[in-house]
């Protein structure tokens, strides 16, 4: 991921509801990443009530349950969040690719934009800088989840 993220094109997102599927594997940092999402949502206008949180082991079971919160219909877009790093095999890059086409089905098939907030880093430094540290990747992720509900609005008319 760029360090030259665009700037979002909506800030107010009253409007919105947003559901969010968690892994809980690397507890700590996928918890950064639901506090700076949750902040930037909040901070656009995003209600507290409209904000739905599903809690699940890892990262690979993160699809499933951002199927499930955008089928049921209540949400405008869901973004799914995991961290992945890198031990002495390459796993974390096939769980990475796997999570990345598995959410990209989600927003396909239920026709709800999901986005893939699964950080996928080589090291626990380059992980906790983008999910606690100097670069905001959860506000990204809430910034580019406004940006695509709104779209999914004016597509829906």
């Amino acid at each position: 991921m760029s360090r030259l993220a665009p700037s979002s094109r909506v800030t107010r997102g009253a409007d919105f509801s947003i559901g969010i599927a968690a892994a809980r594997f690397n507890e700590a940092l996928v918890d950064g990443l639901i506090d700076r999402v949750v902040a930037a949502l909040r901070a656009a206008g995003v209600k507290e009530n409209a904000i739905a949180i599903v809690r699940v082991p890892g990262s690979h079971e993160v699809p499933w349950a951002a199927q499930a919160l955008a089928a049921g219909g209540d949400h405008d877009c869901v973004i799914g969040l995991g961290v992945l790093i890198a031990g002495d095999t390459n796993h974390h890059e096939m769980v990475g690719e796997s999570v990345s086409h598995a959410l990209q089905r989600v927003a396909l098939d239920t026709r709800v934009p999901a986005i893939n907030g699964v950080i996928v880093a080589n090291t626990l430094a380059q992980a906790r800088a983008r999910c606690t540290g100097r670069i905001h990747r959860g506000a990204e992720f809430a910034a580019a989840a406004l940006e695509m509900a709104a779209l999914r609005r004016k597509f829906s008319r």
